[in-house]
């Protein structure tokens, strides 16, 4: 845990406003339903829409994932998924991951591996994405949150020779929740995604992300 705070700690360091960067608005959206198989496992398909302005050489992207989640403690949920993955105008891609989430108190921790298929790249990718934020109620009933996290994008393999690899993002987001039933949750979220670019100007999208979750 002191490594995960110190790594994202200079993480935020490295994206101070003194690195020129390359700056755009973009907008996201994350519906999503899951379903219970039994107390402790669940199904979960979820969806994202990125739009994102062609002038400056961004695509829209979209992307459908399947997740099988398993609690393994109070505290605890392990989960796999495959997500298929299309980039308007890019090269689709597949990927299957891995991830450990955790709920210590106000505390949220998530872990994440991907395994990344790109389309006509040299071989496999392989990416570590720890995440570390809170989660805060704000009122009695427990129908209102607010959260932040900051999560780093480690790649341990990229998916060509001679590409970039180690620490090569960050996202940070801050937002509201709202549990509408037991069923339907929304959410409202500001988000800021930096690419680490060697040699050039790092890549920034700030994105108001609308989430939509439903559970049968």
């Amino acid at each position: 845990m002191k490594y995960l705070v110190s790594a994202l700690t200079g993480a935020l360091a490295a994206a101070s406003p003194a690195h020129a960067a390359d700056e755009a608005f973009e907008l996201w959206l994350n519906p999503s339903v899951s379903a219970a198989l039994d107390d402790d496992t669940a199904l979960e398909l979820e969806t994202a829409q990125r739009f994102r302005s062609s002038e400056d050489g961004r695509v829209d992207t979209y992307f459908f994932r399947l997740w099988l989640q398993q609690a393994i403690s109070d505290e605890f949920t392990l989960a796999g998924a495959v997500e298929q993955r299309f980039n308007d105008g890019g090269r689709d891609e597949t990927r299957t991951m891995q991830q450990l989430s955790g709920k210590h108190g106000f505390l949220r921790t998530r872990l994440r591996l991907e395994q990344r298929f790109v389309d006509g790249a040299d071989r496999m990718g392989l990416r570590l994405r720890p995440r570390l934020g809170v989660a805060v109620p704000l009122d009695d009933e427990g129908r209102w949150s607010a959260g932040a996290d900051a999560e780093l994008f480690v790649t341990l393999r990229s998916t060509s020779a001679g590409g970039d690899d180690g620490l090569t993002g960050l996202r940070t987001q801050v937002g509201l929740g709202y549990d509408v039933s037991d069923r339907l949750g929304v959410s409202l979220t500001y988000l800021r995604q930096q690419d680490f670019e060697p040699g050039g100007p790092d890549e920034i999208g700030h994105a108001p992300l609308i989430g939509i979750e439903y559970a049968f």
